[in-house]
């Protein structure tokens, strides 16, 4: 093996592979939904979902989903708490509004989620809906603890803010 002038092989030096550039289009998608609460009792109880991810855990969440052509976040967020909930409600409030990046089916995906408090004013609580694997209607203090994102958490932090303040 011959060497330099500096006494290292004169071997070249190994580059790292380079990796092709692999550009994903970039999509803007919008949803809705919120907190549907029972003020019945001594203590506001919360509808949650939950869903199974690709692992098989059980991720618990508030209820939401895309909103349609024509339709509003408002309406779109009542619509996907009735669906994923089997809990119909009006909207008291704003929660706050989450967005987030993720890759799916090729596709890199801009998602904003507005989210609504609501005040359960009928049905029934089911898990009828196909993507969703459980549902529970769970005390507002312990809904922190059981949510699998941060983001949501804070939502139900103004959401019994909104709850206590009569105004």
């Amino acid at each position: 093996m011959s060497r330099g002038s500096d006494g290292r092989s004169a071997r070249k030096a190994r580059q790292p592979r380079r990796r092709r550039a692999r550009w994903l289009r970039q999509v803007n998608e919008f949803s809705a939904g919120g907190l549907v609460v029972d003020l019945a009792g001594d203590v506001p109880l919360g509808a949650l979902i939950g869903r199974t991810d690709r692992h098989g855990r059980l991720l618990w969440s508030l209820p939401k989903g895309h909103i349609e052509q024509g339709e509003t976040a408002e309406q779109a967020a009542v619509r996907e708490v009735a669906e994923e909930t089997g809990i119909s409600g009006v909207i008291m409030g704003e929660l706050g509004t989450i967005d987030f990046w993720f890759v799916a089916e090729g596709r890199r995906i801009h998602k904003t989620v507005q989210h609504y408090l609501m005040r359960a004013t009928g049905g029934e609580l089911s898990d009828a809906d196909i993507e969703v694997a459980e549902v529970a209607w769970v005390p507002l203090p312990e809904i922190p603890g059981r949510l699998a994102y941060p983001d949501e958490r804070g939502l139900v932090d103004t959401a019994g803010r909104l709850l206590a303040d009569p105004a």
